[in-house]
């Protein structure tokens, strides 16, 4: 007998980042003494977090090739720049009201600038490039080899230096990216390397999301219930609607645009990085967790809709079906993930 307990997580959105994560979280908060009971292996994988995510990026940079046209270069790039912009201009306006702590109280309990800048840096690369293949062009899907380089703490480390809280070491940031770069150097070395190291990622996924989720504490859900709604809803806005005027300057709809405004699973697991590398962000690591996984779920429910409704009112671009089938394999793009 088969039970499709793969199928069955994956048809909830971002289900191999949200499911294990609440798994986790469900176990440390009803059975907080079972990593420390069963010890060994079991309970290395309750705090291995950031040991998978260091072997996690390798692979994902080892999926990315430095091959590009110069239309990918300009879309993916534009994108990049105007989601990260977003995400920098957030952090200077939060970053002067909260600095690195939470709101303690209130309905705005768990909101923090870090929340804020993690949810809006990275974007859903698996769903953009499903939305694209239905409502885009080839050249759109590869944009995302551009915007890949969102993956990880790095930028939003960078941009949290950016709005003047406290800094990282030189050495902290480049430990945050370097994982990434080398696996990029080791796959576009070796195309046997990128493909054996590109089967492990969507593998990994669930292994440091159930890691991730071990270190939370349920009983302060309850707080980011309508907040977590509401920062998955200012996702899609505030970054959807610049991205739509940038997909159109770059000669798109806006269709691409509103299909990248979107949060990674992965960016769940950013404020746990990034307070492991600065204490000033302990406090605001979890609910930031929290909030940020409420913003995948949201955003991957959101985004979809919004980007039909903008294939229809502008239209799909002209080219959509014309381009020639050399236009798409002159820049390989990494298999969409589940959860990004």
């Amino acid at each position: 007998m088969q039970i499709p307990i793969k199928r069955s997580i994956e048809a909830v959105p971002g289900g191999m980042m949200v499911v294990p994560l609440l798994a986790g979280a469900l176990i440390a908060t009803f059975f907080p003494g079972t990593p420390k009971f069963f010890g060994s292996f079991t309970g290395a994988l309750f705090s291995g977090a950031l040991t998978i995510l260091a072997v996690f990026y390798v692979c994902m940079g080892a999926s990315i090739d430095f091959r590009a046209t110069p239309y990918i270069v300009k879309k993916g790039g534009t994108l990049l720049f105007v989601k990260v912009g977003i995400a920098v201009l957030l952090g200077l306006v939060f970053g002067r009201v909260l600095g690195e702590a939470p709101v303690t109280a209130g309905m705005f309990a768990g909101l923090s600038t870090l929340a804020v800048v993690a949810s809006m840096n990275d974007t859903n690369g698996g769903l953009y490039m499903a939305l694209m293949g239905q409502y885009g062009r080839p050249r759109d899907v590869g944009a995302y080899t551009i915007m890949s380089l969102e993956s990880g703490p790095f930028l939003t480390m960078l941009t949290l230096g950016i709005a003047g809280l406290s800094a990282f070491p030189w050495q902290t940031l480049v430990g945050a990216v370097l994982p990434l770069f080398v696996g990029m150097i080791i796959g576009n070395l070796d195309r046997e390397m990128r493909d054996f190291l590109s089967r492990a990622i969507p593998v990994m996924i669930p292994f440091f999301a159930f890691a991730l989720g071990a270190g939370l504490d349920l009983s302060k859900v309850w707080q980011a219930g309508l907040l977590g709604l509401a920062m998955g809803v200012a996702v899609v806005v505030f970054t959807g609607i610049p991205l739509f005027f940038a997909d159109r300057l770059t000669g798109g709809t806006g269709v691409a645009g509103v299909a990248a405004a979107s949060t990674a699973g992965n960016a769940a697991a950013v404020p746990a990085i990034v307070a492991s590398a600065n204490p000033a962000y302990a406090d605001a690591a979890g609910p930031a967790t929290i909030l940020v996984a409420a913003c995948v779920v949201v955003t991957a429910i959101l985004v979809p809709v919004v980007t039909a409704w903008t294939a229809r009112t502008f239209g799909r671009p002209e080219d959509a079906t014309a381009e020639q089938p050399a236009e798409a394999a002159a820049a390989p793009v990494r298999q969409p993930v589940g959860g990004r």
